[in-house]
């Protein structure tokens, strides 16, 4: 079992190391001209739950950081989605690299409260998963460019669960999964609106935090992911998201995921995000809805 203080404490720890390390790059970097900071507002996107740049819950096109293609950029955030019976929790880091690569990492803790102890597991048991996330942009440009020409991606997320034995024993047939990803995000300045569609290979269950596949069903499955936002100013961003996930573990059913989201620039490096999230059906428990806000720095 784990101890909710001490990951909290760990988790503020860890933000807050990463928080100062990405400020002492930044002001290093900014000196040599390493980091220039030359995105639009906001079209560098926001951090998802799982640590990729995009949306709250949907992967988009665009690379993490606030670099033009002559420099690199950097970027952390804290997330925090509180429903009824959960409560999820994810920090991460990510680096662009002249707005064509981007390598980030996540880590992801679902506190399942009181269901822990229904399912004999303990409450305020925490399931731990580690996100290694790469993206690629292929062609295109999210502003620039030919409207019917966006921004498009390919990344890959390699998932482990640190709850071997549990999520085995909920049907699970792997700790470790991949996930593959295809996106295409433009934003039409013309009309302030800006449109994603994301595709995705993977057999995570609960986006990895209970395990890959079922036993006899292993393969990944495509999955859509899709954004619209409407750019109410340079600063101030408000939307709504869909993401189709697998079902196929036995111990319960698992819902698509959705979101109505509002992203504010506070500054250049400061972005935050709050959400209406619905997220269905988790291990057993219904109508898990609840509130999502995450702050992200970026330079």
């Amino acid at each position: 079992m784990h101890g909710r203080a001490n990951k909290k404490s760990a988790h503020t720890c860890l933000f807050a190391s990463l928080l100062t390390a990405v400020s002492l790059t930044a002001s290093g970097a900014q000196a040599s001209s390493l980091l220039d900071g030359g995105k639009l507002l906001l079209t560098n996107g926001v951090t998802t739950v799982e640590g990729s740049s995009g949306g709250g819950l949907a992967s988009w096109a665009v690379i993490a950081g606030n670099e033009t293609d002559r420099a690199i950029g950097l970027s952390a955030h804290a997330t925090v989605v509180v429903l009824p019976d959960y409560r999820l929790d994810t920090r991460g880091i990510a680096i662009g690299i002249k707005d064509r690569f981007e390598l980030s990492y996540a880590r992801q803790n679902l506190n399942t409260g009181q269901v822990g102890a229904a399912l004999g597991l303990g409450r305020d048991f925490t399931f731990n998963q580690d996100i290694y996330g790469a993206k690629v942009r292929l062609f295109g440009d999210l502003v620039y460019g030919p409207a019917a020409l966006p921004q498009v991606s390919i990344g890959v997320q390699h998932k482990r669960s640190r709850d071997g034995a549990v999520v085995m024993a909920v049907g699970a047939a792997s700790v470790t999964g991949t996930d593959y990803t295809l996106s295409a995000t433009k934003l039409f300045l013309d009309k302030s609106i800006l449109a994603n569609a994301t595709l995705r290979l993977t057999s995570a269950n609960q986006l990895g935090l209970l395990g890959f596949g079922t036993v006899g069903r292993t393969g990944k499955s495509a999955q859509f992911e899709g954004s619209i936002a409407w750019q109410l100013s340079r600063r101030l961003i408000v939307g709504g998201e869909y993401r189709t996930k697998p079902d196929r573990l036995a111990i319960a059913r698992e819902d698509d995921a959705a979101d109505l989201f509002a992203a504010y620039a506070l500054n250049r490096n400061f972005t935050i995000t709050a959400a209406y999230v619905d997220l269905g059906s988790i291990a057993t428990v219904n109508s898990q809805r609840g509130a999502l806000l995450s702050l992200q720095a970026a330079f």
